[in-house]
């Protein structure tokens, strides 16, 4: 929990400044035309129709993202899906390329259309490609905080591990000199390597995972608030629908790194938790602040913009690097050919569903 904590606030300077920026557009935009002032008007925009439609949305997208998290922790007592076999390999795969067309097709193209909308002044937001430059620094932090969290965490529990490991070399040796064992001293300190080298993975397992639920939450408050604000039906019904697919996948990503962190069952209860109401609270926010909340406006488009920038860069980061590069250079594909086709045709669904839902979400 505390790494959690130490990782939240390596993330608060970023959002801090996305939010600090967000205000400053409002000194520069007194020449705003009348329709970045108001909502557009056609015959879809309707507020007391779009309530039920919310309500509607709030429900659904909570239980397809419960059961799109929680479905790789529950599969565990399925042989076939345990983390050792072949076929969880392949839909760990499956599940970096819908977080890897995430980044790229859903949140990227939305922050570009944001930070590059008439309703903006020229300078500075049309002058400088700024989606692309938060991004990169985004992506940058993430890397940074990977590293040290991942160093953090290697030492505490390095930390934790060895005097138990120190007091049964004491023991074994004991039982060596009254004993006579030929190889056993070189099988001990064998057994001591490979269990330093479980807990290295299992630490990087675990920053893993928290680094990437704390992406895609920000990525889910910011998808709840659009919708929450819209009071037009039309986009709303289709956004419904395409929302539910795109939690659940993005979901079974998510819950594929959890059940490799081999957390204990209140931590994964949590993260599952946070997960799942992110983007249903996003939705409530929405709605109680739609009043005040603009789409179109120029704080509004500059925010959530930038939002948008950072958290693509760092679930790009996160599908290429720790995600599927992590497996594909790692020893069990790198032994089978075989298994690598099925995995890059498995990313490759995976990117190839996800981008057809961004014609809807």
């Amino acid at each position: 929990m505390a790494t959690a904590t130490s990782l939240s606030k390596a993330f608060l300077p970023i959002f801090f400044i996305i939010f600090v920026s967000a205000v400053i557009p409002q000194a520069h935009s007194q020449s705003e035309s009348d329709e970045c002032k108001s909502e557009t008007t056609n015959s879809c925009n309707d507020k007391a129709g779009a309530v039920p439609l919310k309500i509607i949305a709030i429900t659904s997208i909570l239980v397809t993202s419960m059961i799109g998290v929680s479905l790789p922790l529950v599969t565990r007592a399925v042989p076939a899906l345990h983390p050792d076999r072949d076929l969880f390999v392949v839909v760990k795969c499956f599940a970096g390329g819908i977080i890897l067309a995430t980044g790229f097709m859903h949140v990227l193209p939305d922050s570009f259309d944001m930070l590059s909308s008439n309703c903006l002044t020229e300078k500075p937001w049309h002058k400088f490609p700024f989606t692309g430059f938060v991004a990169m620094l985004s992506a940058i932090v993430t890397m940074m905080v990977d590293s040290m969290a991942t160093s953090i965490y290697s030492r505490r529990s390095k930390a934790g591990v060895n005097p138990d490991t120190d007091g049964v070399a004491a023991i074994d040796g004991d039982q060596e000199k009254a004993v006579v064992a030929g190889g056993h001293g070189h099988f001990h300190s064998h057994n001591h390597q490979v269990k330093g080298g479980n807990e290295s993975q299992l630490s990087r397992y675990r920053v893993v995972a928290m680094v990437l639920e704390l992406g895609i939450i920000v990525h889910s408050i910011v998808i709840g608030l659009s919708l929450g604000a819209s009071n037009n039906t039309c986009t709303i019904k289709g956004l419904v629908a395409a929302l539910c697919f795109h939690q659940m996948f993005e979901g079974m990503g998510l819950g594929g790194c959890i059940l490799q962190a081999e957390y204990k069952f209140m931590k994964k209860a949590l993260m599952v938790f946070f997960f799942s109401v992110t983007t249903p609270s996003g939705i409530a926010l929405g709605m109680a602040v739609s009043k005040m909340y603009k789409e179109n406006s120029p704080r509004a488009l500059v925010t959530v913009g930038l939002l948008n920038a950072s958290s693509a860069g760092l679930l790009i980061y996160m599908a290429l690097v720790d995600l599927l590069s992590a497996d594909f250079m790692g020893p069990k594909l790198q032994r089978s050919i075989k298994l690598q086709i099925k995995s890059y045709v498995a990313v490759l669904l995976g990117a190839g569903g996800m981008s057809l839902l961004a014609k809807w979400a």
